[in-house]
């Protein structure tokens, strides 16, 4: 096969959101690759300008059903610190709970009904047959799982109503906990065997890169410094020193950069940095498959969101076997309103999800900015791609292989565009 290939991808399957893709090649190398997210702008960074600070954790949800607790959690983070407000215990192990649930039901999502078809060469789950089709059945059995948690603590799947500035206005039940626990015990076995072939799948593409997670004594997602592969660790509040703000103006997409260069967030990232503190438990099942981290291989990122989905349930049944007969309701706590800035960094299931807010003396927003996962890895992964089309040319890969392994390497970074097209303004030049 001659070594000059253009290729061009429209609305890539199996992924949350729109997005195209074109690369240009001429003598085995990429001049040109450009991931162009074509979602509408929908500027919630906008709408919560002028409107009371309670009201924005509920707002900022709708930015993408399938990560919205993210959303809501890391506002009321941000919220909270503008207002000098902390929170009770069991508030926080309540956010933990909310947390680890959706981070539970969309790893499951991306695992078993977007990349599972690509494993088993199949065009989709509908593809399925015979023993294939269990897997359909372990996935929706732990999506089940995170969505019950959720409810239970949330108050609904997605968009969770009950977690509040200040903690949360309803509880879950001794029983409903109890329920939960077994839900999730009963997921446990389902996770190892995807972890098994998440780990023997030799799709190989490796290239040295910094990695850039929120890092703590037991891989919560909520609390922690923010930590690069590099060896920099800083405090949440110090984020903005290190990111640039990268206009793409053939995306409807904004990008970031860390101190001037390309960087990756998401499992990838939190297990290089951090595999230590996963739950113990989870530790001890998977000892086998935590030896390959760190890892330079973006497939990879595949085999870390298994691993964080059985670490999830175990922290989760931690939390909740120290919840269930010592709960008690509590009315959230109330804050002095005053002028403020506050900015909420956690690990949204894609990455690492910040947010800034800075209120008036009345509670009213008077500004807001936010750095999502996937506009943070938008330029590694054309650097990847341009990188991996080199290699598959000279691999001598026929051009529908190439397309085929192209779209295989977006699904590992589990972009969500949805979430990335939130933003206010572009200056056009």
């Amino acid at each position: 096969m001659h070594n000059n290939i253009d290729i061009t991808l429209r609305n890539i399957s199996k992924i949350e959101g729109h997005t195209h893709l074109d690369v240009r090649a001429r003598n085995g190398k990429v001049h040109y690759c450009k991931l162009k997210v074509s979602e509408n702008k929908r500027f919630f960074t906008q709408a919560v300008k002028g409107i009371n600070y309670n009201l924005v954790p509920t707002t900022m949800s709708r930015i993408c059903g399938t990560c919205s607790s993210a959303h809501v959690l890391c506002s009321i983070e941000a919220i909270e610190k503008a207002l000098r407000l902390e929170v009770s215990k069991q508030t926080l192990q309540l956010r933990n709970l909310l947390s680890y649930s959706s981070h539970l039901r969309d790893h499951a999502m991306h695992l078993y009904f977007f990349v599972l078809p690509d494993i088993f060469k199949k065009d989709s789950v509908l593809d399925f047959k015979g023993k294939e089709k269990e897997y359909i059945h372990d996935g929706l059995h732990i999506k089940e799982a995170g969505n019950f948690l959720s409810t239970i603590v949330g108050g609904r799947a997605v968009h969770p109503p009950n977690p509040v500035i200040g903690g949360f206005t309803k509880f879950p039940n001794s029983e409903e906990m109890q329920k939960a626990i077994q839900k999730l015990e009963s997921c446990r076995e389902k996770i190892l065997k995807i972890i098994e072939i998440f780990y023997n799948d030799k799709t190989t593409f490796k290239r040295k890169t910094n990695y850039v997670a929120l890092v703590n004594d037991d891989y919560n997602f909520l609390k922690g410094k923010i930590k690069t592969a590099y060896g920099t660790i800083i405090e949440e509040e110090r984020y903005g020193e290190h990111f640039q703000r990268v206009v793409l103006p053939y995306s409807t997409a904004t990008a970031f950069t860390w101190e001037s260069k390309e960087y990756m967030v998401g499992s990838l990232a939190r297990i290089n940095l951090n595999k230590e503190s996963l739950n113990k438990r989870t530790k001890r099942d998977v000892a086998k498959y935590l030896k390959i981290f760190p890892s330079d291989c973006i497939f990879n990122n595949n085999l870390a969101q298994a691993i964080e989905m059985l670490h999830e349930i175990d922290n989760s049944i931690n939390i909740l076997e120290e919840l269930k007969d010592n709960i008690k309701p509590e009315s959230p706590y109330k804050p002095k309103i005053q002028k403020g800035t506050g900015i909420g960094v956690i690990e949204a299931p894609r990455g690492t999800l910040y947010y800034y807010l800075e209120l008036n003396n009345k509670g009213t927003v008077i500004s807001a900015n936010l750095c999502i996962p996937t506009q943070q890895n938008i330029i590694h992964l054309e650097k990847d791609v341009a990188k991996y089309v080199e290699q598959l040319l000279k691999e001598k890969k026929e051009k529908k292989t190439i397309s085929l392994e192209i779209e295989k390497m977006i699904r590992a970074y589990d972009p969500c565009m949805s979430c990335a097209t939130h933003f206010l303004k572009i200056n056009w030049i």
